[in-house]
């Protein structure tokens, strides 16, 4: 019995060392998360909450009456025990998931995206410069008489607008006359040739006759009664609307003089203001609507194929469009409504609601890390409804923020003024994205040329750059001697 209790006796000795090792090992390791938990939860400082740029290192009462909060050493750990990057963008804001939803943090993922989209400008009713008439005098004379035909008065084609009276006309009758008699004694007694020879007379009569002014309709009313008029009518060559009139009886002019000027409204242009980006991308015969005011059918139009003129007032391109005006809907210098749909290419679009307008930066949260969200300026393009094209700032997959940003913004100023950051973040010379200067040095995103530093946000752009970087320097140059330019 002896030589066996002393086996056990030694297996029971180690049993209980053991123990004793697990449970030392334990509580090390309860007393280093104890400790680290503490320091983690060391308080370093108090902040003033109105005022940011106030701290202490004592609690109490800011100048403005309300208690100093409490800045604790955790700030810069991860959420849910995850740990920080290295350098985070000036202005980053870490938030819980359970604080995300008790704000209202919403995340969507930006993303390309091509359509179409519909531009509503103000147009005004323009002529068509190829249907304007000018009715001119082709010799001298004078008015015998006017009609109540004024500016803005609606005529018909070969309308009578005034009659005038040329001291060659009585004799340009005459021989017309006289040619058309020869014509009536030929048929029956003189040859072919003879026929021909009179028919050549008689056309250049009637040239010389319209020479002096007179139209088609009087030379055959000549020609079908034989008798002599005593004044050439002045006729409308269209149907249209008068736009000037300055003949007035006993009025004395000279050969070219305008007596009248008229238009057709049939077909007429609508010229638009259109901006920059909008319309670059209307082409010619890009269809368009048209609404009169009052009036529920609208009028369907096209762009014209010639190139939209530069309107220095607005700064605004001026774009023309055809459109039909059988009914005479549409008058000159009327204003209409206009519905353009412009196509777009493949681009980053994302909901207006994501982006904070302070009037000179346009400012979007992108969501960096777990529950890390960073401040990104961003340069808009165009607007369509709720949605709006972004053109430098952000890349395509990014996770933005699309509600819930107001508090996360005033957090952020606070940081940053606390911190005591003024300086704007760097450009990158290659896509022109807003990059952190810390952030970039931590993911080796940086490279030197002619003494300057420059970052990057991608390795793309940083390749791109390094490949040829005087390609690059030399259009940041350019930007930057541009906004000195500008200011």
């Amino acid at each position: 019995m002896k030589q066996f209790r002393f086996p056990a006796i030694i297996g029971l000795v180690g049993l209980v060392g053991i123990a004793a090792f697990l449970a030392g090992t334990w509580h090390g390791h309860r007393d280093f998360a104890f400790n680290e938990s503490l320091e983690t939860h060391k308080i370093l400082y108090y902040v003033d909450p109105m005022n940011p740029a106030h701290t202490s290192d004592k609690p109490g009462l800011a100048p403005c009456g309300m208690k100093m909060e409490p800045v604790y050493a955790d700030a810069a750990a991860g959420a849910n025990g995850t740990s920080a990057p290295a350098s985070l963008p000036a202005g980053s804001v870490r938030i819980t998931p359970e604080k995300q939803q008790l704000i209202g943090v919403e995340v969507a993922r930006a993303q390309k995206t091509s359509g179409t989209r519909v531009v509503r400008v103000l147009g005004k009713v323009a002529l068509d410069e190829t249907c304007v008439y000018r009715v001119a005098s082709a010799v001298d004379g004078w008015v015998r008489s006017s009609g109540p035909i004024v500016s803005g008065s609606l005529v018909q084609k070969d309308e009578i607008l005034a009659t005038y009276y040329n001291r060659d006309f009585l004799t340009a009758q005459q021989t017309y006359l006289y040619a058309l008699n020869t014509m009536d004694r030929a048929k029956d007694t003189e040859s072919a040739e003879q026929i021909k020879m009179t028919q050549v007379q008689i056309r250049s009569a009637e040239e010389n006759l319209e020479f002096l002014g007179m139209g088609q309709p009087q030379i055959q009313e000549i020609a079908r009664t034989r008798q002599i008029a005593r004044n050439i009518e002045l006729r409308s060559p269209v149907a249209g609307v008068v736009l000037a009139r300055n003949a007035f009886p006993g009025l004395r002019f000279d050969r070219g003089t305008e007596l009248f000027r008229v238009g057709e409204l049939n077909h007429v242009w609508i010229v638009a203001d259109v901006f920059g980006d909008e319309a670059r991308d209307l082409k010619p015969g890009t269809a368009a609507r048209v609404s009169i005011h009052g009036e529920s059918a609208p009028l369907e139009a096209k762009v014209c194929n010639g190139l939209p003129q530069f309107n220095p007032v607005t700064r605004a391109l001026q774009v023309r469009l055809e459109v039909g005006n059988a009914d005479y809907r549409l008058r000159p210098d009327m204003f209409v409504d206009v519905e353009l749909t412009v196509p777009y290419s493949e681009t980053i679009v994302v909901n207006r609601s994501a982006i904070l307008d302070s009037g000179m930066r346009k400012t979007l949260f992108v969501e960096s890390g777990p529950g890390v969200f960073e401040p990104r300026e961003v340069e808009p393009g165009w607007s369509h409804g709720d949605q709006v094209q972004i053109v430098k700032g952000l890349m395509p997959d990014e996770r933005i923020v699309v509600s819930g940003y107001f508090l996360l913004d005033s957090e952020s100023r606070m940081k940053l003024a606390a911190a005591g950051v003024q300086s704007r973040p760097m450009t990158d010379p290659v896509c022109g994205m807003k990059v952190n200067e810390a952030r970039a040095k931590t993911a080796q995103l940086t490279s030197e040329y002619e003494g300057k530093r420059f970052v990057f946000c991608s390795e793309s752009c940083k390749k791109q750059f390094d490949e040829s970087p005087v390609k690059y320097q030399v259009a940041s140059m350019s930007k930057s001697d541009h906004k000195m330019q500008e200011r």
